[in-house]
């Protein structure tokens, strides 16, 4: 017979998400909401947990950046920043030091991810659409995606 697990707190709850990854005051908010009960504070939890560092902005922010700059172009990257909760104005700056950043310019990292998934010139339209379609649904501009798909 197994014993039954007591229900997790709602603090132990919150640690566990933020063992696991970075996750931003908005994104705790959302996970943790159906799990409040009767007596708990989660704007103070929140609050707590923000405090001691273990909601940071700055950290999401270089850790998404980190993880996926090499294979999503500017929109995409700002549209997952802005689904997490991140401020606008965050975003926007974040994604004008990955200009600057040794990752490169957008157009070196979109001819990169061609270079890696395709490696040569398309011989028919329909290839070349399917190449331009990829690094689009990556979140690179039209303007980039212009100048790497031969």
């Amino acid at each position: 017979m197994a014993l039954a697990r007591p229900p997790w707190s709602l603090k132990g709850r919150a640690l566990r998400y933020v063992a696991a990854r970075e996750h931003s005051r908005a994104e705790l908010q959302r996970k943790l909401a159906p799990h409040v009960q009767e007596g708990d504070d989660l704007p103070a939890l929140l609050d707590y947990l923000q405090a001691q560092g273990f909601i940071n902005e700055e950290r999401l922010i270089e850790s998404v950046l980190h993880q996926k700059a090499g294979r999503m172009g500017a929109l995409r990257l700002r549209q997952q920043l802005r689904a997490k909760g991140v401020d606008a104005d965050a975003v926007q700056q974040a994604l004008a030091q990955l200009q600057q950043s040794p990752e490169g310019s957008e157009q070196e990292r979109a001819q990169a991810l061609w270079q890696q998934r395709f490696g040569q010139a398309a011989t028919e339209p329909r290839e070349r659409l399917r190449q331009m379609r990829f690094l689009a649904a990556r979140g690179f501009s039209a303007d980039v995606i212009w100048r790497v798909v031969p």
